[in-house]
């Protein structure tokens, strides 16, 4: 799928049914099987949504709606001094529809200021859904490559 000036859009189909796939977005330990090394989340609406993505990297934000097994809202930002998407400031929207024996998931990550960071977001998004759709099928993503480089950049720096 596509972006525009402010948000993304992407589908995925995970051979997972919206029960299960829905859980890796409010459960922290299935979250951090395809994002993040961490997290914390209050599945509920204005409950704390907070992944940190490596060990200095920290998406931060609120749960909006939880539809169960079908949609999920959240706000999403970088809890980082001067960031141009601070916590809170862009919104994402799962969408998760029955699709024969899996699910099609549709994410639009809406409020984005700029291209730059519509680019990066998309970019992002690009790493973890198919990360998502691995674990959610029952699948080992294996450790995200992400944290593992900045992993070894602090033993570099060491």
């Amino acid at each position: 799928m596509t972006e525009t000036s402010t948000e993304v859009r992407r589908q995925v189909r995970i051979e997972a049914r919206p029960e299960t796939v829905y859980s890796f977005f409010t459960d922290p330990a299935k979250m951090v099987l395809w994002k993040g090394v961490e997290a914390d989340l209050d599945g509920r609406p204005d409950g704390v949504y907070r992944v940190w993505i490596n060990k200095r990297n920290l998406a931060a934000g609120r749960f909006v709606e939880l539809v169960p097994y079908s949609r999920i809202v959240f706000t999403w930002g970088w809890d980082m001094p001067g960031h141009a998407v601070p916590p809170g400031s862009s919104t994402v929207e799962v969408t998760l529809a029955p699709d024969r024996s899996g699910t099609l998931l549709t994410l639009v990550h809406r409020d984005l200021p700029n291209e730059e960071e519509v680019a990066g977001h998309a970019a992002g998004w690009d790493h973890f859904l198919p990360r998502l759709a691995i674990a959610a099928a029952g699948g080992d993503p294996g450790q995200d490559p992400w944290a593992a480089s900045q992993e070894n950049e602090e033993a570099d720096d060491g």
